[in-house]
């Protein structure tokens, strides 16, 4: 061909492309053309409708050169593309945009790891930038799926595994912040994209080989970064769509047991999204939980400790419509828990060996602990307007004999069950109660509340005794005393503990009058009971002690007086055919307690008139006083000695004793008799 045709095709291409051609050096080491790039950049900018085929002809010599592993000019181009989106800002950037994420497609489908790097870094740079018109049509979805498979990369050589799965958290980071915001984008939050993105970011925070890396470059950071902005940006609507990914990765993963990172997990979830979304998380874990109802022991106690971690966090903050829901579903599964350990024998594998068996039971104790300290965790977290509501609401899921209990069916369990569970939710309620201050003690014990109570405290069981003692010890002391009373003894000098107290409000007084009768009947009852131990009188005593301290006038003062007799005459008398230890208990016990009466009322002669009694037992009948006959190796006498009046509290001298103003001592003369309600104690005041 004659060299005057071919001279003339040269200034016969398009300018735009000449520009391109003008930017790649013969040597790509040289790298991009500055000089010339900044005339293609002005070009560009000057004639924006000409964008479209700038980046048309980039894409097509960036395919070739892919093509023919001419990688220098590759990384050439995307450095130019890199410029253009960065200097170009207006509607038709658009179809730049469309070549460039097909040459970024391109390289990410190479398969060179250097190539799927430059590509990441090319679209985190475009995904930083704001355009000004939103894109109707444009999709990531093959961006989702090419970064997540990068998130996974097995590659053999470590560090080129690391660079690949950290490039491809950064581009799945890229993906969130291009489109989270935008309405248009809102599929990114659908399922198929979100069981995508999800379990990439956790399975790079699990596989943490790469610990001693810091920032950016180590993967497990770096996932943890993302998942935390994900969340963060997540709205009401999208909960749901990013927490399942999460539990369906830790089923995949048995990471329920153990369970640090599925713990971990949550705790990053709770922490980042918006305090009013809580609630979307906790009924997720509770609905998990549903799930896994027939699972191993140690997975279910792992999805409910991680339920904990929840409503920990939960509870300082937004925890919506879902607070009876917790404790149903938790019930429910406490029920189940006891269900599988001792009764419907057809769940259990027959032929497992004893030792199995035993085994299984103890990993179900584990379950069922996990769910009383959720329980009591939660509640008491709770105000305490919520924190009632919930005591009345697993008083009502307690069983009590002789009463219906529709929700916790107690007839496979049998007995043993049934006492379980009385005792953990007994438990629960003392986590409940502690720390509960009610403004009026109607409020803390109404009588929906307190006659279950009273009834299981007259169960045959020192435990349950015991707990319900401690359930009223939190809802009655309202200034921390109970701490100072600790254990039963006679105290030398009451003013030395420092008792907080006020004086007595109306409805305090009120409700004495209508329910005091029944806090006498039923620790008179509690303290016949042949199985009590010393803990039983310890508590009995503080729960005295803490009634005078909280709702005791004068009135009120009597009538514990009156008690304080009877349970010395059922002492004496014995009619019940009480063993010698609960006799001499009962005996310290009224000794310790009239010892602290005497001295908070401040009243000599009853003060002189305890000591005396006291002073003539330290003498004659040490075993009718709490440090000796709670010793382990404290002698009994075979009999009391009624005649020896000396050593027992006389209601002749305490009438004397209180004869002055606001005591009505006639009272004293009335024996003490239990009354089923407080019908009968109003007739006493008229």
């Amino acid at each position: 061909m004659p060299t005057g045709v071919c001279g003339c095709c040269g200034p016969l291409r398009p300018r735009y492309k000449r520009l391109v051609d003008n930017i790649f050096p013969e040597d790509p080491k040289d790298g991009l053309v500055k000089s010339d790039m900044e005339k293609l950049t002005f070009y560009a900018v000057s004639a924006p409708e000409k964008l479209d085929r700038i980046g048309e002809y980039l894409a097509e010599r960036l395919s070739r050169d892919v093509v023919r592993h001419r990688y220098g000019y590759v990384v050439i181009a995307m450095e130019a593309l890199d410029q253009l989106l960065m200097a170009c800002h207006s509607q038709s950037i658009k179809p730049f945009v469309e070549s460039f994420l097909h040459m970024v497609a391109k390289l990410l489908e190479s398969g060179e790891p250097d190539l799927q790097v430059l590509g990441t870094n090319s679209f985190v740079k475009f995904a930083n930038i704001e355009e000004d018109t939103p894109s109707y049509h444009r999709r990531y979805d093959f961006f989702v799926s090419q970064f997540s498979a990068m998130c996974h990369s097995t590659h053999e050589d470590s560090e080129t595994r690391n660079r690949i799965r950290v490039a491809g958290i950064k581009g799945l980071q890229g993906v969130v912040r291009k489109t989270v915001n935008d309405e248009l984008q809102a599929i990114i939050w659908e399922p198929q994209h979100m069981d995508k993105l999800i379990p990439s970011m956790l399975f790079n925070m699990q596989d943490n080989e790469d610990s001693e890396r810091s920032g950016e470059e180590n993967p497990a950071s770096l996932a943890e970064s993302c998942f935390r902005e994900l969340l963060g940006r997540a709205a009401y609507g999208n909960m749901n769509n990013a927490v399942h990914p999460v539990l369906v990765h830790l089923d995949n993963h048995h990471l329920w047991d153990p369970n640090d990172f599925a713990v971990s997990c949550f705790r990053i979830i709770m922490y980042s999204i918006q305090a009013q979304h809580s609630h979307h998380v906790i009924q997720q874990v509770l609905s998990h939980l549903d799930t896994h109802s027939k699972n191993t022991p140690r997975v279910r106690a792992g999805i409910v400790q991680v339920l904990l971690e929840t409503v920990a966090i939960a509870a300082k903050g937004s925890i919506g419509p879902t607070v009876l829901e917790v404790f149903n579903t938790l019930l429910k599964h406490l029920r189940m828990s006891v269900d599988f350990e001792l009764g419907d024998g057809s769940r259990r594998n027959s032929a497992s060996s004893h030792s199995s068996t035993r085994t299984k039971e103890s990993e179900e104790r584990i379950v069922q602990n996990a769910i009383i300290q959720t329980i009591g965790f939660f509640g008491g977290n709770l105000p305490d307007y919520q924190r009632a509501e919930v005591m009345m609401f697993i008083m009502g899921k307690v069983p009590v004999y002789g009463t219906p209990c529709h929700t916790l069916d107690t007839v496979k369990i049998g007995h043993q069950g049934t006492k379980r569970i009385q005792a953990m939710l007994l438990s629960s309620l003392i986590m409940v109660t502690s720390g509960f201050k009610c403004k009026t003690m109607c409020a803390g014990l109404p009588v929906s509340f307190l006659e279950p109570l009273c009834s299981i405290s007259l169960m045959e069981d020192s435990e349950l005794r015991q707990l319900v003692l401690e359930i009223l010890h939190n809802i009655i002391d309202r200034h921390d005393n109970r701490a100072k009373l600790r254990g039963i003894r006679i105290i030398p000098n009451v003013a030395a503990l420092k008792i907080k107290r006020e004086k007595i409000s109306k409805q305090d007084v009120v409700f004495m009058k209508k329910h005091g009768q029944q806090l006498y009947r039923h620790i008179y009852l509690g303290c016949k009971e042949d199985d009590n131990v010393q803990k039983n009188f310890e508590l009995l005593f503080t729960a005295l002690a803490l009634i005078t301290i909280e709702l005791a006038n004068e009135e009120v003062v009597i009538d514990l007086m009156r008690l304080s007799i009877a349970l010395q005459d059922m002492a004496l008398v014995n009619e019940e055919n009480m063993p010698m230890f609960i006799r001499c208990g009962i005996m310290a016990l009224v000794a310790a307690y009239l010892n602290f009466l005497s001295q908070m009322i401040a009243n000599p002669p009853f003060c002189q008139h305890v000591s005396k009694v006291i002073e003539m037992r330290n003498l004659d009948a040490p075993h009718l006083l709490p440090e000796h006959v709670f010793r382990e190796k404290c002698v009994l006498p075979d009999s009391l000695d009624r005649d020896d009046v000396g050593l027992y509290f006389q209601t002749a001298d305490l009438a004397e004793a209180l004869s002055v103003p606001g005591y009505n001592v006639e009272r004293l003369a009335i024996p003490y008799i239990p009354q089923v309600t407080g019908k009968h104690y109003s007739v006493l005041y008229k």
